[in-house]
């Protein structure tokens, strides 16, 4: 079945699944169309700035209060919450090669796998770090996060979310967010899937400001999907999840929570496929700084400081002259939880797989290893495009801890730092 989406990042949606579903001139009227229940779904305060207020008014079967029954606290220890006692391990860069997916029955929420975790859920502060590793889809199984939105990067097979709001559907390249409070189901679409997710407790992810790049470049506005309203009007027993304060409830509930027949609104979840992304780069010398290639930003309360920024390093051009190309050797304040989705990692061509992550906590150096180093020093700077490639960073300025599963994981590369121990000493002393 064709999807159909709605086109525009931030933009004020609407949409109906039956004709005249949705009030004319009134958000709540006294009585709704279709004996639907009008309910407003609010991702910001009441009196957020106008620009920055995030709401939809959702036109239902029945009231979110419905799907409610008497909630039993369920644990799912592998999905750690920040903040949570770190992982016994010692200081420095880490790399994981891809873990294999267990043959365990585990859907998306279920089979979440916690990597790191930094700031503070309660406070609403920090993000986490998180695989999923999926071998069912979920039946009668609703979820819905009310710690923070959830950036949901698929690295293989595809995913279908069922939301309040419609269908999405994703694969590797794509990506998709959940905002927070968002009820949905996620259903496998190619067998078995595996992939990363960034929690983002703070505000909410917004594109960058582009500053002197101007009006275009970068992830366009146009190119983020929103899905048209699609309810379901099931009578049948199901369960719904809540993940609350970094704990796990569920009720039993009579319905389908996704019930919801149309709806207008700028709080709605989003995709975006990230080869749509339009990358900049120089065109004469030097290297610019990673966060060129940023997609997604979720800002703090420091000017310029992100809580959370997802940047992406996809296919592109090389063209700068007397320039070492691959990400030169660097620390800095932002702790960096970065994943391969496909291909080949220019600063990393031997040892970063796709399915993969590494981690480079903040003022911990890191950089190129040793062949690419060499390779990069002494290569004719042709013009050379990068191709097939795309990795991704969840990066964050606050330190990200490691989680016991991801100390434990059998995929880490105890000998990661060993990379760069080929690095010789070319000093000497002469101009």
């Amino acid at each position: 079945m064709a999807l159909s989406y709605l086109s525009g990042f931030g933009n004020e949606f609407q949409s109906e699944a039956l004709p005249g579903a949705l009030p004319v001139g009134r958000n709540s009227p006294q009585r709704c169309p279709y004996g639907l229940y009008a309910e407003q779904l609010s991702g910001t305060a009441f009196t957020a700035p106008r620009a920055e207020n995030a709401r939809s008014w959702l036109y239902r079967i029945r009231p979110s209060v419905k799907h409610l029954g008497r909630f039993e606290r369920i644990g799912l220890p592998q999905w750690q919450s920040a903040p949570s006692a770190p992982g016994e391990m010692e200081l420095g860069p880490l790399r994981w090669g891809p873990p294999p997916i267990p043959d365990e029955d585990l859907t998306f929420v279920t089979g979440m796998r916690s990597m790191t975790t930094a700031g503070d859920a309660l406070t609403q502060s920090g993000m986490a770090a998180h695989l999923f590793l999926a071998t069912r889809s979920m039946e009668r199984e609703y979820f819905y996060n009310a710690d923070g939105e959830m950036l949901v990067v698929p690295q293989q097979g595809g995913l279908r979310f069922a939301t309040e709001f419609g269908i999405i559907e994703t694969q590797p390249g794509e990506i998709c967010v959940l905002p927070r409070g968002v009820k949905f189901r996620v259903e496998l679409l190619d067998g078995a899937a595996r992939g990363y997710v960034c929690e983002n407790y703070g505000a909410r992810l917004s594109l960058p400001n582009l500053g002197p790049i101007g009006a275009n470049g970068l992830a366009n506005p146009r190119d983020f999907e929103s899905p048209v309203a699609a309810f379901e009007d099931k009578e049948e027993e199901g369960h719904l999840t809540v993940k609350w304060g970094g704990a796990f409830h569920t009720c039993t509930i009579g319905q389908s929570p996704l019930d919801v027949v149309a709806w207008h609104g700028n709080y709605v979840p989003y995709k975006y496929d990230l080869t749509r992304f339009c990358p900049m780069n120089a065109v004469l010398y030097d290297h610019p700084d990673p966060s060129i290639f940023t997609v997604l930003t979720a800002p703090s309360e420091t000017p310029g400081t992100a809580n959370v920024d997802f940047v992406i390093f996809p296919e592109r051009w090389m063209v700068a002259e007397d320039t070492f190309r691959p990400p030169w050797y660097h620390r800095n304040v932002m702790s960096e939880f970065m994943g391969l989705i496909y291909g080949v990692y220019d600063a990393k061509p031997d040892g970063f797989q796709p399915g993969g992550m590494s981690l480079h906590n903040a003022m911990l150096p890191h950089g190129p290893d040793h062949n690419a180093f060499a390779q990069a020093s002494s290569e004719a700077l042709a013009p050379e495009k990068q191709s097939g490639t795309l990795a991704f960073m969840f990066e964050t300025r606050l330190p990200q801890q490691l989680t016991d599963y991801a100390c434990k994981l059998e995929t880490l590369d105890r000998d990661y730092v060993n990379c760069w121990s080929g690095l010789e000493k070319h000093f000497d002393g002469t101009p």
